[in-house]
């Protein structure tokens, strides 16, 4: 599974992150960053959430 985040959407409200940080973090632009691809197994049921999660829509999860 591989993660990305739309920066266009994204408003930088950092739920990611705090669901799944194994995946998501914060950058300096205040915006999410899906910096682990691809999703480490042990931790997609997270990255899954992370995406359930966002207000906006901007996590987008590929097999």
């Amino acid at each position: 599974m591989f993660a990305t985040v739309d920066k266009d959407a994204c408003i930088g409200c950092g739920a990611c992150p705090d669901i799944c940080p194994e995946v998501f973090k914060m950058e300096d632009d205040g915006l999410a960053e899906a910096y682990k691809n691809p999703v480490p197994s042990e931790v997609e049921a997270s990255a899954k959430e992370a995406a359930e999660g966002c207000p906006t829509d901007a996590i987008h999860l590929e097999d």
